[in-house]
């Protein structure tokens, strides 16, 4: 069972999204705007919101900001805009997934146990005493903290995730596959959410997919990641 806030103003919709995951045994509040979504998430914990971005008083995507100011409950964007511009942006704002509308319930599921589950393994991650070091990038998995040269980076949860977890394999090649199973724990998806990711982490870390320092990628095979001056000549 989860604790779930559903943002909707059309209430057709936020009827059947309520009737659909009380009947799968969660827990719904439902507001229909963004600023009882604000009080809500202020006032009650949360395991995942479902966000509208039509909202009658502020756009869906002010709203995801103001909810990333105060809390990093997982959220998944509900929208009928299907813009890669406008999603790309959603993700980088800090959106967890998105479902484009009009989409079944069952999809809806699929997605929040997928975000549940990452989201659960996040805070029961396994206790290490062993901080990750590749060059001069530190990833402290039990701390949930990564410095690169001394200076600490501000990474979203899913950022430090993929982060982590490639740290952990410095040098190893990873299959977007596997990145997907283990990092987002879904079994199928397309490569966007992924590059989306890569993409801000490469800012966060100074460098870019032209020049890279860190994070290579391997067209066609995966992603890895080294210490600057590993990549053999060539």
């Amino acid at each position: 069972m989860a604790r779930v806030l559903v943002v909707e103003d059309d209430q057709f919709v936020r009827s059947a999204l309520i009737r659909h995951l009380t009947d799968a045994a969660h827990s719904v509040r439902s507001v229909g705007t963004a600023l009882e979504a604000l009080r809500e998430a202020a006032h009650f914990r949360f395991d995942v919101v479902v966000l509208d971005l039509g909202l009658p008083d502020l756009d869906g995507s002010e709203a995801l900001k103001m909810l990333r100011g105060i809390t990093d409950v997982p959220v998944i964007i509900a929208t009928a805009r299907d813009d890669e511009t406008e999603i790309v942006r959603l993700l980088n704002a800090g959106a967890d997934d998105y479902l484009t509308k009009p989409f079944s319930v069952e999809h809806l599921s699929a997605r929040m146990a997928a975000v549940l589950r990452r989201s659960r393994a996040a805070a029961g991650e396994a206790p290490s005493d062993c901080v990750l070091r590749v060059g001069g990038l530190t990833v402290d998995p039990l701390r949930r903290q990564a410095e690169l040269d001394g200076v600490r980076l501000d990474l979203t949860r899913r950022e430090f995730d993929l982060l982590a977890f490639l740290a952990g394999r410095p040098g190893v090649v990873v299959p977007r596959k596997e990145l997907l199973a283990e990092v987002w724990q879904q079994s199928y998806g397309d490569d966007q959410t992924i590059d989306v990711h890569l993409s801000w982490l490469r800012r966060k870390l100074g460098e870019t997919a032209a020049s890279p320092r860190y994070l290579r990628t391997l067209r066609g095979v995966g992603v890895k990641l080294e210490p600057p001056g590993a990549e053999a000549p060539r």
